[in-house]
């Protein structure tokens, strides 16, 4: 086996798996492309990880003290290991479980509380299916009456604040609903941005919680310097923009952009088209006069998607926008509006170091291996072969849970099932021409580099499957009673 995977996967080859390369889910040429957008967090600006504990801490301790909930909720500590990214949560069955691109639900990762929930029991919660129809259950945005998906890094803190509540309520027999559990958290995890609580503590410490900044810089230099035009839209109020830019640019920061909007009102703003433009003076103060031109230098407030076409003109695939979020930021603009879009992916460098390992490839290649020996093997129905069958799916169950965990124990990777990507991998190849770690691996390619997708053969199309040539199956399965039939 050792050799066969070097014969077939060289070591040169987990080389080419880089942390810092753009990968391309359709053709794109940046020469192309004459207008640069971009979101602010988590986009021109990244954030360290010790954010997450303090969002968690702020909103447990508004829970107890404005909500009422239980002292011993205060016990529980932010774990940045339990929760990924692109998680989906059934409100009245208070599960949080990662489904795949099909709809459905990968088990072993289905949680209530901090408590995995038997196979079994999800199974039967849903009607004797792993499948969960999301359309009636979801909207669009990733947001419904029964289920919403967590899709932002900002997420993160709001899944373990929820999983620890509700364990705590289940641990101590008390009776909730579900319904206005969820809704408190989510508020006490709203109240922390609303009131302004994160932008302090970035404001107070722009070293410790703002990362790469002098790349961030070197990316729009580099841009302005090829003559691209270059606008912002982002959520964040001026004030907190404004010193996040300079503490990463320098204080003439607004000079890079042609336009600058500030607390936007994502995803609204690319959908709503009653919020007019209002400008701000330099003290960030509201202005009432019209706006007729979006000027360079200038801060504007909420405003319209529409509007902000009419007046720079800036439209269809000349234009490419990147953010974090694949729903407020990128699925209107490439959906409706025609632009490029590019989607910002931190957990991309870890996941892909962890595919370069040795561990990893092993473990996938025996899954591999096994899974075609088990297709071979449905094809004898003695007792002994039955018996090394039931063996070797027990040892293929053991490989994926020792897979998974290679990522994250409770639910593996945000990009992949067992077998199928994962729903957040479907939206991402769906709402986003391009994917990366973060902004300044652009910085690895010309101005006028062409993206191509890889050109992966489609079931029909793939003559010889990893499973077949590990078998020594060169040929059609059933071939010979095949030919019988007209």
């Amino acid at each position: 086996m050792r050799k066969l995977v070097h014969d077939l996967l060289p070591p040169e080859v987990c080389s080419l798996l880089n942390p810092a390369a753009i990968y391309a889910n359709n053709e794109i040429s940046l020469r192309d492309v004459e207008v640069y957008g971009f979101d602010y967090d988590y986009t021109l600006a990244q954030y360290a990880d010790a954010l997450h504990p303090e969002i968690f801490n702020a909103a447990r301790d508004i829970l107890i003290e404005h909500y009422k909930y239980p002292e011993g909720i205060r016990k529980y500590d932010y774990n940045p290991s339990f929760a990924i990214r692109g998680l989906h949560y059934d409100i009245q069955k208070s599960l949080l479980m990662k489904i795949d691109a099909f709809h459905y639900v990968q088990l072993g990762t289905a949680y209530r509380g901090l408590q995995p929930v038997p196979d079994e029991e999800v199974i039967d919660l849903y009607g004797g299916t792993q499948h969960i129809p999301l359309y009636q259950m979801s909207g669009f945005y990733g947001k419904g009456p029964s289920i919403k998906q967590f899709m932002d890094i900002f997420s993160l803190p709001e899944m373990a604040l929820l999983s620890c509540v509700v364990d705590h309520f289940l641990g101590h027999g008390l009776e909730f609903d579900q319904a206005h559990l969820y809704k408190d958290v989510t508020d006490a995890i709203r109240d922390v941005h609303v009131k302004g609580l994160m932008y302090q503590w970035i404001e107070r410490d722009m070293e410790k919680y703002i990362l790469r900044g002098d790349e961030t810089f070197a990316v729009l230099s580099r841009l302005v310097s090829h003559g691209k035009q270059l606008f912002l839209i982002t959520n964040s109020p001026f004030s907190f923009v404004d010193k996040g830019m300079r503490h990463m640019v320098g204080p003439d920061w607004r000079q890079l952009f042609d336009v600058v909007i500030v607390q936007a009102d994502k995803p609204s703003f690319f959908t709503d088209r009653r919020k007019p433009f209002r400008k701000l003076d330099e003290k960030g103060v509201l202005q009432w006069d019209r706006i007729t031109r979006l000027e360079k230098g200038k801060i504007y407030r909420q405003g319209n998607l529409f509007d902000f076409l009419r007046l720079t003109e800036w439209r269809g695939p000349r234009v490419l926008y990147f953010g974090d979020h694949l729903y407020s930021d990128l699925a209107d603009l490439m959906l409706r509006h025609g632009w490029r879009t590019g989607a910002i992916i931190p957990e991309l460098e870890r996941e892909i170091r962890i595919i370069n390992t040795e561990q990893y490839m092993h473990s996938l290649t025996w899954q591999q291996a096994l899974t075609g020996l088990l297709e071979r093997m449905q094809t004898y129905q003695d007792a002994e072969s039955r018996q090394v069958l039931a063996a070797w799916m027990k040892e293929r169950q053991e490989l994926r849970c020792i897979t998974k965990a290679l990522f994250n124990a409770q639910f593996g990777s945000i990009f992949r099932t067992f077998h199928n990507p994962t729903y957040f991998s479907r939206r991402l190849v769906r709402f986003s021409d391009l994917y990366m770690a973060s902004l300044s691996c652009l910085l690895n390619y010309r101005v006028d580099f062409t993206f191509y997708p890889r050109r992966t053969p489609l079931q029909h199309e793939a003559p010889l499957w990893m499973d077949q040539l590990c078998t020594g199956c060169m040929k059609t399965p059933f071939l010979g009673d095949m030919a019988h039939i007209r």
